[in-house]
């Protein structure tokens, strides 16, 4: 390939990126499923090897991330609720595992819940 892909989201299941993937494509995007196989084999290694990659071309990204934003589900909490940003107040936050340390690369299970807003990218422990 003459250009690198670039990587709109990461997902612990095949079957939560089926459906976006399904709608990029319907759209015309060619859609690349980096590490979909591994997890496919072994689920279990999801979280280490940071989920599966959905990935386009650069000259789609910028109609890609806005049907990905059309059909994304954000983080909530336990109750429903979409998880709220104490930065900018928006509702458009993903679980963030920053796996930075050699422990938490080794055992990403251990590494405790942070949320990132994708809007200011601003990192807060989950309660």
């Amino acid at each position: 390939m003459a250009k690198e892909l670039v990587t709109l989201g990461s997902f612990e299941f095949l079957s939560d990126v089926q459906v976006i993937k399904g709608k990029l494509e319907s759209e015309g995007i060619s859609v690349f499923l980096k590490d979909a196989n591994t997890v496919g084999i072994e689920p279990f290694a999801s979280n280490a090897i940071g989920g599966i990659k959905l990935q386009v071309h650069p000259v789609d990204e910028e109609r890609a991330r806005e049907i990905y934003d059309e059909v994304r589900s954000y983080a909530q909490d336990q109750e429903g609720n979409l998880i709220t940003c104490p930065n900018c107040k928006r509702q458009k936050s993903e679980v963030y595992y920053s796996r930075n340390t050699l422990m938490h690369k080794l055992f990403p299970f251990l590494e405790p819940k942070k949320y990132r807003c994708l809007h200011c990218k601003f990192i807060r422990r989950a309660q």
